[in-house]
């Protein structure tokens, strides 16, 4: 694909990266080696890039971690620490009945781990998946409102904000909604974006939200709000861009959305 030519500075705030050739188990998409992630994001006009590991359940992300953080140096690349808890989503009867009873695994992310992250130079924020990995236990969160780093939360059709503000949001620390792709339907889309309103010191992030008057929405109503993520490799960062520069929205805003949004918040992406 070749090089897309733009006048903006661009930062990416949603990458997923294979440290050790591991695709995600929900997709088909090839994973993202490193030298291919750094070539496909020069060829963006991407300059620097939040990555972190797949999702891997029933797994310590330890390892992950690491081997993320070790393929960031010398790279443009903000490596964040994927993080696990020990109780479900509660969307339902069967998550609170679960929670009543779960016990801490030896996988799961503990408080001392959050707090190694927190102090490592090489970890900038952290990311979470309550879906697929649940959601931490309250001296977990008192780790990461301690560390005040930002979390990317994902969220979707299987994670609606009514099951994770209170949990998860509103905590502390800068919390960055990601989407979970195309399948979130409009209304989900649109419910996503009003949290905004309700809750500070939250962001949305762009990857996968294909929905042209949602991101319009997003940018015309909170400007200051909205963070562009790639979300590769599941979508070429080339058409990820293309797709916020073609909306209805003045540069100053696409300015805001592809760099100075995300620069407030994270602040290893600041020009050097």
């Amino acid at each position: 694909m070749l090089e897309l030519e733009h006048d903006f500075r661009v930062v990416d705030v949603h990458a997923r990266l294979s440290p050790d050739g591991r695709g995600e188990p929900s997709t088909r998409v090839p994973p993202a080696t490193p030298d291919r992630m750094e070539r496909e994001m020069h060829q963006a006009g991407i300059v620097r890039a939040v990555v972190f590991p797949g999702t891997r359940p029933g797994e310590s992300y330890v390892a992950a971690n690491n081997g993320v953080a070790r393929r960031s140096v010398e790279r443009p690349f903000v490596a964040f620490a994927r993080i696990n808890g020990v109780n479900a989503l509660e969307t339902d009867r069967t998550g609170r009945f679960r929670n009543a009873v779960s016990r801490r695994q030896p996988f799961h992310t503990t408080p001392e781990d959050v707090e190694q992250y927190a102090y490592d130079d090489r970890f900038h924020g952290f990311v979470l998946d309550p879906a697929v990995d649940g959601v931490p236990d309250e001296t977990v969160l008192e780790k990461l409102e301690a560390a005040s780093l930002p979390v990317i939360v994902r969220g979707g059709e299987n994670a609606p904000p009514s099951a994770f503000v209170d949990p998860l949001l509103d905590r502390g620390f800068p919390a960055i909604v990601s989407h979970a792709g195309p399948s979130v339907s409009r209304p989900s889309a649109h419910a996503f974006l009003d949290l905004l309103e309700a809750v500070d010191d939250c962001y949305l992030e762009t990857s996968g939200v294909r929905y042209r008057e949602v991101l319009e929405r997003a940018l015309l109503e909170h400007p200051d709000r909205v963070l562009f993520g790639s979300g590769a490799p599941d979508w070429h960062p080339n058409v990820a861009i293309m797709e916020i520069l073609t909306l209805d929205v003045s540069a100053d805003k696409l300015r805001r959305a592809f760099s100075k949004n995300a620069c407030r918040v994270i602040d290893s992406l600041r020009p050097e």
